[in-house]
């Protein structure tokens, strides 16, 4: 089944330490990039980088190597643009 929208759902858990799942939904197939950057903008990690198809997805993310602190997460496909923030507890 097709999802009916494109989608970023929030992190699970949240806050974490130091694995999450992130989860998204596509409604069109496309090239698709899903970041995490710091509070400053910089980039710490790129978790996919490749064009998907339509579906729903579910990401885990390992932060150990990154410090405690508040991260945002972009998902970018099709000219669309979603962010939400997620919280490192160590």
């Amino acid at each position: 089944i097709q999802p009916a929208e494109f989608a970023l759902s929030q992190n699970y858990p949240n806050p974490f330490n130091p694995n999450t799942e992130i989860s998204f939904s596509l409604n069109q197939t496309g090239k698709v990039q899903l970041t995490v950057y710091n509070l400053l903008g910089q980039k710490v990690r790129t978790l996919v980088n490749r064009p998907l198809a339509a579906g729903t997805y579910h990401i885990r993310f390992d932060a150990s190597a990154l410090a405690s602190g508040t991260y945002v997460y972009e998902l970018r496909s099709n000219n669309k643009v979603l962010r939400k923030r997620m919280v490192l507890i160590k």
